[in-house]
């Protein structure tokens, strides 16, 4: 049995996984490359994707669903394991990554044209997308799915985003049986909605992830800090830009706008304009609202004494462009946008008409990749170019990693700690930039009697 390793390997986007066994060959995610690794999208995949017998996915996030529909394209037509939130998602996810393509391949090409050059194509269209669905077959939590004889797969609660998923393996090949985990994306503990994370009892493989394998969360004083920053901005008549995730991190944080807020602060947010600026945080919305089943204690708990957990009175929310664009008049408000790296989308619009006023706020709520719009202005950048144009950046930048997604290094060491009957075999750290990946290495070392990797990218490793 072999394992490549076609994504996520010494940095944080582009997740896959290409498996061979005896009879089968098949993927864990087909995820996009971000930043300053995006070119890869549009290099080969690195086997015939008309060899494959079928696909598993993790979660709904573009990093680990994004190249989808090139399979596709490139002649895949076998089967796709999900759980049902995340087949879900995915349907409007891969409809959105396709539009923006559009849009941006059309926008590109009218200035290629300008110097006489080849037009572009988009990676893929939205008609490309839409015929992925009927290839979804929806797969519960804490069950064996058998796929066939020889090969079982489970699926366990992430803890991540709505549907995601640490998938459990159990492969039989030359009389032997072993089982592979693969983390997927572990959740922050306690994210607003879902629930936490679950533990495994044994593997003899593990690829876990290190996004955050160098650096510890503190989301209380976090959560007081993203009110203070929203008050205080608000009041100067400045406007609050939120690059987020307009799956998972947009509804989290509508979430802790809502509800985890003091009587006196929540009286000063409730006169404030707060808009979700995403038509596909807007259609999220309706699918969290859909599968109650992912909830936690607390969100059942609120729903039960009636409690709208996602939508408030002063939340207002755009779907028409031209309704983005009339936000540009307003100041002093609050616009979630996505994408959450500012790499596509209407954020950009909004740095572009607000990163230049020293009274504009713009506070990241997630991990931004290298090579990303949103680590250049992270990293303290005086100017940037958006749209072809350099701006100078005179907002106030805030990074609350506590409001983060994926657990930090105590989460991801609680989590190896808590595998009941350990690791028999190999640990592979993934989907993490090197400083961070390394780092969590020494840790599990510590852990754990058995060798413990960090792959290269496109690295085939025997198993």
């Amino acid at each position: 049995m072999r394992i490549s390793f076609c994504g996520a390997a010494k940095l944080v986007t582009g997740s896959c996984y290409y498996i061979e066994t005896e009879n089968r060959k098949f993927l864990i995610d087909c995820g996009m490359f971000q930043g300053e690794k995006s070119e890869l999208n549009f290099e080969p995949f690195p086997f015939d994707p008309r060899d494959l017998d079928f696909v598993i996915i993790t979660h709904s996030h573009i990093d680990h669903i994004g190249r989808l529909p090139l399979l596709f394209k490139n002649g895949f037509n076998g089967s796709i394991f999900a759980t049902s939130a995340t087949a879900d998602l995915m349907e409007i996810m891969l409809k959105d990554s396709a539009h923006i393509q559009e849009l941006e391949s059309k926008w590109q090409n009218k200035k290629r044209q300008r110097k006489g050059l080849v037009p572009i194509k988009p990676l893929y269209t939205v008609e490309d997308t839409l015929r992925i669905p009927e290839y979804i077959i929806k797969s519960p939590y804490d069950r064996w799915i058998v796929i066939d004889e020889n090969i079982h797969v489970m699926f366990k609660d992430a803890g991540h985003l709505l549907g995601s998923s640490i998938i459990i393996l159990k492969i039989k090949e030359k009389n032997n049986e072993i089982l592979i985990t693969f983390s997927g994306d572990l959740g922050n503990y306690n994210i607003p909605i879902i629930r936490d994370y679950e533990y495994i009892d044994y593997t003899d493989y593990l690829i876990i992830e290190s996004t955050y394998g160098d650096r510890l969360h503190d989301k209380t004083e976090e959560i007081k800090k993203l009110y203070d920053i929203i008050i205080n901005t608000v009041k100067k008549g400045g406007n609050v830009i939120i690059p987020a995730f307009s799956v998972g991190r947009a509804q989290e944080i509508l979430y802790l706008l809502n509800y985890y807020i003091d009587i006196e602060k929540r009286k000063e947010l409730s006169n404030m304009e707060i808009y979700l600026d995403s038509p596909l945080a807007k259609e999220a919305l309706e699918i969290y609202e859909k599968h109650k089943e992912c909830y936690d204690e607390e969100a059942i708990n609120l729903l039960g004494q009636d409690i709208d957990i996602l939508r408030f009175n002063n939340l207002y929310t755009t779907s028409s462009a031209e309704e983005s664009m009339a936000l540009n008049d307003k100041n002093g408000i609050v616009i979630i946008s996505s994408s959450g790296m500012c790499e596509a989308g209407r954020i950009k619009h909004h740095l572009k008409h607000n990163i230049w006023k020293d009274t504009t706020s713009i506070v990241f709520v997630g991990y931004q990749a290298e090579g990303t719009l949103g680590r250049k202005i992270l990293d303290n950048a005086k100017k940037v170019r958006i749209f072809g144009e350099e701006m100078v950046v005179k907002a106030k930048v805030y990074n609350l990693t506590g409001l983060s997604g994926h657990a930090d290094i105590a989460g991801l060491i609680n989590w190896v700690k808590n595998i009941k009957n350990g690791v028999s075999k190999k640990i592979f750290i993934t989907h993490g930039e090197e400083k961070a990946s390394e780092n969590f290495k020494k840790e599990m070392e510590k852990l754990f009697n058995v060798s413990v990797l960090i792959p290269d990218l496109f690295e085939k490793v025997e198993l």
